[in-house]
């Protein structure tokens, strides 16, 4: 049966952060993911964990001034040293977390660049990042770009050719599904194909198209959940989406999958 992480920055929005784990842990989640832990220290985070029984399942490495639109470093020319230092302090919160998947966005085209003119960039500074820490799984995530426009990385084929190329068997692909059936569709057999080769090492799910619950919009998720688990996937899958009221509210989707059942 499919496990379950609740993305924290996307539910529990009527919370405050260091609440949402709380919040979490009573609807009936045992994991959770966000996008960055950096406003709050290591060992904060780590004493909710602990204390509402949660297991840290995914954030992001630093990617650059978010607030100024920015969306990650990793393909980005002139941009190395502050990546590494990324990296380095995503390590430091997954040892504290003990969270074994970090996300390294790629970020947005820069002007005058093609996606072939960024690939050994992007490639050098990803088989870079795998090195620091053999414990910790890596990973690349297609995006579509009405979300996000101008990301480098779209196509679960482009993302995987990137993680043959960088050869490094901690660097895997984030297949969030959501934007896999904005950019591709097929996902019943995208799934097939991709998820036999090991080189998947998250899943992320959302409504299509307005990204609220999974129980909503055109994708027929139990299906799809019950060909995951028919192929032996056992990691979790992220609740990656914005709840259309409040998030308890709409949770009907994940009661068949509670682990309290």
């Amino acid at each position: 049966m499919p496990r379950f992480a609740a993305n924290l920055s996307m539910m529990y929005g009527e919370h405050a952060f260091l609440d949402r784990f709380a919040a979490a842990r009573a609807d009936g989640f045992d994991a959770v993911e966000y996008l960055f832990p950096y406003e709050f220290p290591a060992a904060e985070i780590a004493r909710r964990l602990s204390d509402h029984g949660l297991q840290q399942a995914l954030f992001n490495a630093p990617p650059g001034d978010w607030a100024a639109g920015e969306r990650g470093l990793a393909c980005l020319p002139g941009r190395g040293e502050e990546f590494r230092t990324g990296v380095l302090k995503a390590i430091e919160y997954a040892h504290a977390l003990r969270c074994p998947r970090v996300h390294l966005m790629a970020g947005l085209l820069p002007k005058g660049h093609d996606r072939a003119s960024l690939r050994d960039t992007y490639v050098e500074n990803l088989a870079w990042a795998a090195e620091q820490d053999r414990g910790i799984d890596f990973l690349i995530e297609p995006i579509n770009t009405r979300d996000i426009p101008g990301f480098f990385l779209n196509r679960q084929d482009h993302a995987h050719e990137i993680v043959h190329v960088a050869d490094a068997p901690n660097l895997k692909v984030q297949m969030d599904l959501y934007h896999c059936q904005v950019v591709e569709g097929d996902l019943a057999m995208k799934i097939r194909q991709y998820l036999p080769t090991g080189h998947v090492g998250h899943l992320q799910i959302a409504g299509v198209p307005e990204r609220h619950e999974p129980d909503l919009g055109e994708l027929n998720y139990p299906y799809l959940f019950a060909l995951i688990d028919s192929l032996g996937y056992t990691g979790v899958i992220g609740a990656e989406y914005r709840p259309r009221a409040a998030t308890s509210a709409g949770l009907a989707w994940f009661q068949p999958y509670k682990k309290d059942r």
